[in-house]
């Protein structure tokens, strides 16, 4: 296997923490039909850039019991889901010395776009974030992943998408591009370990 990029999913591979969502429930006492239809509804236009999350989640808070304003709200969730598996951190600086580009190809609204990338430092760790707010589509649609590969400039077969959902690599493979069910850390270190063997190789 012989790839020139890398791009990992964020929530499940690179991040490792129960949704604020669930967690919210949880200290809340509220269940999924209060804040499912949310997140199944209205949320999805956020994650394509087509609606504006601090618009639109406003008339949700009260149902939620959130007694603050929005700004705290989007902070508190961020800050929740701010754990980062330093393992994955560290596999994708190995990947990088050894000239492999590693990037994030996510499905995210723009105000977690922006906190990824500043305040978790996702600029720093990877060469480039594609997030779907700003791609105008999402994960598994097939543009989402046609619209990366054009940007990079790189032929789809030397491209390898890491997930953790399996709809998501089944997208990427419809279009054309390789993919990887991520489950833990171990067997996927294992199956890199070719690809850093051959470009690490004198």
């Amino acid at each position: 296997m012989n790839k020139q990029v890398i791009l990992f999913d964020a929530d499940g591979v690179v991040i490792r923490t129960e949704t604020f969502g669930t967690h919210y429930q949880k200290t809340q006492g509220l269940s999924q039909k209060d804040m499912l239809p949310f997140y199944k509804g209205i949320f999805q236009d956020c994650l394509t850039g087509r609606a504006d999350l601090k618009e639109v989640i406003v008339p949700w808070l009260d149902r939620w019991k959130w007694e603050g304003d929005v700004d705290s709200f989007l902070r508190q969730w961020f800050q929740h889901e701010h754990k980062i598996d330093g393992q994955v951190v560290d596999l994708i600086q190995e990947l990088r010395k050894n000239a492999i580009s590693c990037y994030l190809a996510t499905n995210q609204e723009k105000y977690r776009t922006q906190y990824m990338r500043e305040e978790m430092g996702f600029d720093q760790i990877f060469d480039g974030v594609f997030s779907s707010a700003e791609l105008g589509h999402k994960k598994p649609q097939a543009e989402f992943f046609e619209n990366i590969s054009q940007k990079l400039g790189v032929e789809k077969d030397q491209i390898l998408f890491i997930d953790d959902t399996a709809s998501h690599v089944e997208g990427s493979r419809a279009a054309g591009i390789d993919a990887v069910l991520y489950t833990e850390f171990e067997p996927f270190y294992k199956y890199l370990k070719p690809i850093l063997k051959v470009v690490g190789s004198d």
